[in-house]
């Protein structure tokens, strides 16, 4: 009924929607992803204040401690391919959250080896970044309920969702200005041979 009443663009109106139709597509694909991170974290962060039942007048994160295993949950992990997933350990007082990156080939590998190197490296302004990511993970995360006392809670879930999002933007734009700059330099030393 719709085909049927609607007209056939030109292949010039089809070529000037199309990168804006990918771009969207590709949103849209991300996008169950990103929602099932941001609801299984509003779910993990309901974390409170809990002294150590080893040692008097200490309280440290008990999914960094693992002291006491009955206060450890169950850990989850969300992935979007093999090379991309989410990892949430929730614990009585803290949270971790691992991100694994998508590195479709070397170039990709390197460039987010060094981005989130760039990261962790700055970890004291980030707050909640670990300095060592966790095992099979490219980038970790560290919330503990202090954190959740200073920040809100729904501003802390868009950070990590937005850096989900983020960095294959960065990291596939940093790819394309390598390429770029790799390219011009060969036809420039290609020039020399040219008679």
């Amino acid at each position: 009924m719709f085909a049927s009443s609607a007209q056939d663009p030109s292949a010039s109106e089809r070529s000037s929607v199309a990168p804006a139709a990918t771009a969207g597509a590709k949103a849209h694909v991300l996008q169950p992803y990103l929602d099932c991170i941001r609801h299984s974290l509003t779910a993990a962060l309901c974390v409170q204040n809990f002294a150590s039942q080893i040692v008097e007048r200490h309280n440290k994160p008990e999914i960094e401690a693992r002291a006491n295993e009955e206060l450890l949950l169950n850990p989850l992990v969300i992935c979007r391919s093999e090379d991309e997933a989410c990892m949430i350990e929730p614990s009585v007082n803290s949270v971790r959250v691992s991100l694994r990156i998508k590195q479709a080939d070397s170039t990709e590998e390197i460039l987010a080896q060094k981005f989130v190197r760039f990261l962790m490296q700055r970890a004291d302004n980030f707050i909640v970044l670990r300095r060592k990511a966790v095992e099979g993970y490219d980038i970790s995360f560290l919330i503990t309920n202090f954190h959740l006392e200073q920040m809100y809670k729904h501003k802390l879930i868009d950070f990590i969702v937005q850096l989900v999002e983020e960095i294959n933007k960065e990291i596939s734009a940093m790819k394309l200005n390598v390429n770029t700059r790799a390219r011009l330099i060969g036809q420039e030393f290609l020039k020399e041979f040219v008679f």
